[in-house]
């Protein structure tokens, strides 16, 4: 009969995608993501126990490159601030509905459950371990300000509907 420990987990850590370019010491050049826990930042992958590093060439299959090998990694793909700060500045034509992804009108429920969905994806605290650019971690929080002012304004919004919907007043007795 066997035994089984509690306290192993046989599941894999949660990984986190950076892409990367990694200049090697033999002079080739490798562009992917690598593969670190969400848990740890990149300097601590990189610097932190183990020889290799999980990556994962584009085009490629996953494969695991040794530490020493690694001349340099430069991060990829990561939109400068102006871009950023336009996406974020689409003040004129803010949409609550279009913010959140919801049709005008849509029941209660659903503009429920897509602010949630939102505000877990771009909560910055979600990223607290990564190390990102300073323009990124101002996104986040710009993003996550506009996905709680169009959940207000739908809430208020429904809330007025509903309220025009019921009387005000109503007699005694009547």
């Amino acid at each position: 009969m066997a035994m089984f420990d509690r306290s192993r987990t046989d599941s894999p850590p949660d990984l986190t995608a950076m892409p990367v370019e990694a200049a090697l010491a033999d002079g080739t050049t490798m562009r992917g993501k690598l593969l670190i826990p969400t848990t740890k930042t990149l300097g601590e992958a990189l610097n932190g126990p183990g020889p290799f590093l999980e990556f994962e060439p584009y085009g490629g299959e996953r494969s695991y490159i040794a530490k020493a090998q690694v001349v340099s990694l430069k991060l990829m793909g990561v939109p400068k601030l102006p871009n950023l700060k336009a996406r974020v500045r689409d003040l004129d034509g803010f949409d609550p509905h279009a913010v959140l992804g919801v049709a005008p009108g849509a029941p209660r429920e659903d503009v429920r459950q897509a602010y949630v969905a939102l505000a877990k994806a771009y909560h910055p605290d979600r990223y607290a371990a990564a190390e990102l650019p300073n323009e990124v971690i101002e996104y986040l929080f710009a993003m996550a300000r506009r996905i709680n002012a169009a959940h207000s304004a739908l809430t208020v919004e429904e809330r007025q509907r509903t309220a025009r919907a019921a009387p005000v007043f109503v007699a005694p007795g009547g």
